[in-house]
């Protein structure tokens, strides 16, 4: 995994736990597309540096590998 690679899939990871963290927030449902243009903006620019941009397969391939070395169990 190069390092941009990896770069883009820690960006991915962080915005799956934002978004199921606003989303999550029952007290300001209304909040969540605010909270989550950040994360966004910087997952997008870090897809496209990788060259992952419509590679759904080889980013996923990635985080399968990223989980794996960090020892998270999947499917959870």
């Amino acid at each position: 995994m190069t390092d941009l690679e990896l770069a883009a899939v820690q960006a991915y990871v962080r915005l799956t736990k934002g978004v199921r963290a606003a989303l999550d927030d029952t007290a300001h449902p209304d909040g969540a597309p605010r909270l989550l243009h950040e994360p966004l903006a910087e997952t997008d620019h870090a897809l496209a540096a990788a060259g992952l941009v419509g590679n759904e397969r080889r980013l996923f391939q990635l985080v399968a590998e990223l989980a794996v070395e960090q020892g998270v169990r999947q499917g959870a």
